[in-house]
C-alpha cells in the first residue's frame, strides 16, 4: 500500500516527514498519468504543481485557511489530498468535477474556470476576514503567469496592494505557459526574474561589505541607502511588486518541496500582502509531455499512458475548417488580421500564424481587450477576426457592445465550442452567445450546420465592414452535408415532406383546425446550426405520423430575415431548435417578431433551460433537457392534438 492511499485529509499529509512527502510527489504523478490516461482531462497543468499543491496543504490548513485556484484545471493534485481519490469517473455524470466544485468538498471555493479571478476572490475574502475580526486565517491563491496577462488581475493588484493588514499570498505558478507560451510585458518580467539573482541575496553582501568597510554612521546610512536603489534598479524587477507594497518571495523551485514549505512559511510570517514566485514544468515527470512543444498535454482525451498518443484519432472538426479556410481568406485579403487571447491552437489560428506571423496577435488571457484593440485595427483599415471560445465572449460583452457594435467595426468573432460542450462543466459550455448577442444592435451571426456553409458564413463576414459579425460553431466533429433543396430570401429549405412522402403504411393524420380527418397538419421546423441535423430526423419522425414539415436552416440568424416570420404563417406550428438558451434565444426572438407581425402561428421554442449545467457528456445534456428528435416530434404531436381540442 503506498503513502496516497492513506491521504484522506490534509491533516495526514502534514504528519509525513518530508522523505515521505518526496515519495507522495512520486506516487501522485503516476496516479495522475494512469487515471488521466483513461479518462481525459487536464494532465499537464497538474503535473506541474505536484510538489506546489503538497507544499500548501503542509504549510497552510484548509478550509480554515482558504485555498483558490486561478482557472481551477489544475486542482487534481489538491482533490486527491482532500480525500478525492475516486477518479475513474472524472467529468462524467456524478463523477468527479475536472474543476473545485463546492458540493465535492468544503476545501473548495471558486468553481468558475475563467482565468484572472483567483486575486479578485482572495481580495474580497481577505477583505471579509478583516472586517469579521479573523485573524488567525490565511487566504492562498495560486495564480499562474499566463493568467496574470488578464486586466482583472492587475486591476486585483492594484487592490491588494492597498490592505497592509490582510493575510493574503499570491503564489505566482510560473511555468511561461498557458495553452501556448506566455506573452507580453508580464512575460518578460517574469522571465528576467527567473534569470537574476535575487535582490535580498545581494542587499545582503552589500550590508556586510559596508560594515567591513568601517565608514561613519551617516556615510554608512547614505551608501546603504545608495547600494539598496542601485542594486534594486539593476538586478530587482521584483521591485515592481514590492514598489506596490506587496511583499515578493523568489523565485523559488517548485519541484523542491521543502523550498516551496519555507518560502510559503515565511509568506505566512508576514502577516499582510505577499506574492510568491514559484518555478514549476508543466507536464514534469511524464516523458511525453515535457518534450511536447506544442502544448498537446495541457488537456487530453482518452491516451496510452506510455507513449502519450491518442487511443483513437480525432475526426475532422469544426475547428480544422476555421483554419483552412481562414487561412484562404488571408490569401486572398491581405487587410484580414487574427486575433486570440493565448489560444492559438486550440481556435484553430496556428496555420494562419505559420503563414502570416506579422498578421497574428495573441493579446494573453485578455479577451476585452482583444475586442477593443480589434476595433482600433477596424478603424484603422483591417479587418480583425478574434477567435475564441464562446464562453469566453462572455467576459468582453461590454467591450462587444460599445466599442464595436456602438462605432460600427467590422469586427468579425469566431465562437469556436459553442453550444453544448459538456464534460468541463457549467463555465464551459457556451450555450449563452445568441441570447447574449442578439440585443446588440446591428450585430450579425452565422450559425453554419456543416463545412460548407461554415465557409460561405466565414467568407460573407469578411465583407461586413459597418458592424460586428459572429459566426459561431460546436465542438467537436463535422457532420455529414446538409444541401438545400431550395432557397427562400436567403433562408436555406433542407427538407419538405407531405404524407406521401412519409414512408408509412398508415400514417396517422391528424385532424386540422377545420375538424377534418384527411388534411395533414403543416410545421415549420427551424433547425438553427448544428441543430439542423435534429430537425431532419424530427421531420421524419413526423411524417411517420402523418404530420408534414418544412425544415429550414438560416445560416445568419441575426439580423433575423423576415422571411421566417412569412413561412411561419403558413403553418400551424413553428418549432426552433437550438443549442443555446430557450428563453431570450433566436427562437425566442422568433417568436416575438412572429407576435408583432399578427401572425397567429404559435413558436414552439426548443433549447437549453436558463441554468447551470453540471458537467456531463453532450448526449447527456441532450437527452436530460429533451433536445432529442423523439422528445421534440411527440411535443410537436401533443401540441397539435391539444390544438384540435381546444
Amino acid at each position: 500500500m503506498g503513502l496516497l492511499e492513506n491521504i484522506q485529509s490534509p491533516d495526514d499529509l502534514r504528519r509525513l516527514t518530508p522523505t515521505e512527502s518526496v515519495e507522495v510527489a512520486a506516487e501522485i504523478r503516476e496516479f495522475l498519468v494512469q487515471s488521466v490516461s483513461r479518462t481525459g482531462g487536464h494532465l499537464g497543468p497538474n503535473l506541474g504543481v505536484v510538489e506546489l499543491t503538497i507544499g500548501m496543504h503542509r504549510v497552510f490548513s484548509s478550509p480554515k485557511d482558504t485555498f483558490i485556484f486561478d482557472t481551477g484545471h489544475q486542482s487534481y493534485v489538491h482533490k486527491l489530498l482532500t480525500g478525492r481519490q475516486s477518479f475513474g469517473d472524472l467529468r462524467t455524470r456524478d463523477g468527479l468535477s475536472g474543476y473545485p466544485s463546492r458540493s465535492e468538498s468544503v476545501h473548495d471555493v471558486v468553481e468558475n474556470s475563467h482565468a484572472s479571478t483567483a486575486l479578485s476572490w482572495a481580495d474580497g475574502i481577505a477583505k471579509a476576514n478583516v472586517v469579521r475580526g479573523l485573524t488567525d486565517r490565511h487566504v492562498v491563491a495560486v495564480i499562474g503567469d499566463g493568467a496574470l496577462t488578464g486586466g482583472m488581475a492587475w486591476e486585483a493588484l492594484n487592490n491588494i496592494a492597498a490592505g497592509h493588514d490582510r493575510r493574503l499570498i499570491m503564489i505566482v505558478n510560473d511555468n511561461g505557459r498557458s495553452y501556448a507560451p506566455t506573452i507580453g510585458g508580464m512575460a518578460h518580467h517574469l522571465d528576467t526574474l527567473r534569470t537574476t539573482r535575487g535582490y535580498e541575496t545581494f542587499l545582503d553582501w552589500g550590508k556586510r561589505t559596508l560594515r567591513r568597510s568601517g565608514l561613519p554612521g551617516r556615510f554608512a546610512y547614505d551608501a546603504l541607502h545608495g547600494l539598496k536603489k542601485g542594486i534594486k534598479d539593476v538586478v530587482a524587477p521584483q521591485g515592481m511588486f514590492e514598489d506596490l507594497g506587496i511583499k515578493y518571495v523568489g523565485p523559488v523551485d517548485g519541484h523542491d518541496i521543502e523550498a516551496v514549505e519555507r518560502s510559503l512559511v515565511r509568506a505566512r510570517a508576514f502577516g499582510g500582502p505577499v506574492l510568491v514566485h514559484v518555478i514549476t514544468e508543466k507536464g514534469r515527470g511524464y516523458s511525453p509531455a515535457e518534450q511536447d512543444v506544442a502544448d498537446r498535454f495541457h488537456a487530453v482525451g482518452r491516451i496510452h499512458p506510455e507513449t502519450g498518443l491518442p487511443l483513437a484519432p480525432s475526426r475532422f472538426g469544426w475547428t480544422k475548417v476555421f483554419a483552412d479556410e481562414i487561412v484562404t481568406i488571408g490569401r486572398a485579403r491581405p487587410d484580414v488580421v487574427a486575433i486570440t487571447a493565448a489560444m492559438l491552437a486550440p481556435v484553430g489560428l496556428a496555420p494562419f500564424e505559420k503563414e502570416f506571423p506579422g498578421r497574428t496577435f495573441d493579446v494573453g488571457i485578455a479577451e476585452q481587450h482583444a475586442a477593443t484593440s480589434a476595433a482600433g485595427m477596424a478603424f484603422a483599415g483591417l479587418h480583425p477576426v478574434v477567435a475564441l471560445y464562446a464562453t469566453f465572449l462572455n467576459r468582453a460583452f461590454d467591450q462587444v457592445l460599445m466599442d464595436v457594435a456602438l462605432h460600427k467595426a467590422g469586427v468579425t468573432f469566431v465562437l469556436d465550442r459553442a453550444g453544448i460542450t459538456g464534460d468541463d462543466g457549467a463555465s464551459h459550455n457556451g450555450m449563452w452567445d445568441m441570447a447574449m448577442l442578439r440585443i446588440v444592435p446591428g450585430l450579425h451571426l452565422a450559425a453554419p450546420r456543416d463545412e460548407e456553409t461554415l465557409r460561405a458564413a466565414l467568407r460573407s463576414a469578411m465583407d461586413i465592414d459597418d458592424a460586428p459579425s459572429v459566426v459561431r460553431y460546436p465542438k467537436g466533429p463535422v457532420g455529414d452535408a446538409i444541401p438545400a433543396v431550395d432557397v427562400l430570401d436567403g433562408v436555406d429549405v433542407v427538407r419538405r415532406t407531405d404524407v406521401e412522402q412519409s414512408g408509412s403504411d398508415a400514417p396517422v393524420v391528424l385532424p386540422a383546425p377545420d375538424g377534418s380527418s384527411t388534411s395533414p397538419r403543416r410545421v415549420l421546423l427551424v433547425g438553427i446550426g448544428s441543430m439542423a441535423t435534429t430537425a431532419l430526423e424530427v421531420c421524419d419522425i413526423l411524417a411517420a405520423h402523418g404530420v408534414t414539415a418544412t425544415v429550414v436552416s438560416p445560416t445568419w440568424v441575426l439580423p433575423m430575415p423576415p422571411v421566417l416570420t412569412k413561412l411561419a404563417g403558413e403553418h400551424e406550428l413553428v418549432v426552433t431548435l437550438e443549442d443555446g438558451l430557450a428563453e431570450g434565444g433566436i427562437g425566442a426572438l422568433l417568436g416575438e417578431r412572429v407576435l408583432a407581425a399578427g401572425v397567429g402561428t404559435p413558436v414552439l421554442t426548443v433549447g437549453l433551460p436558463t441554468a447551470f449545467l453540471d458537467h456531463a457528456s453532450r448526449d447527456q445534456i441532450v437527452t436530460a433537457n429533451r433536445l432529442t428528435a423523439p422528445d421534440v416530434a411527440r411535443d410537436a404531436i401533443d401540441w397539435l392534438a391539444r390544438s384540435r381540442q381546444g
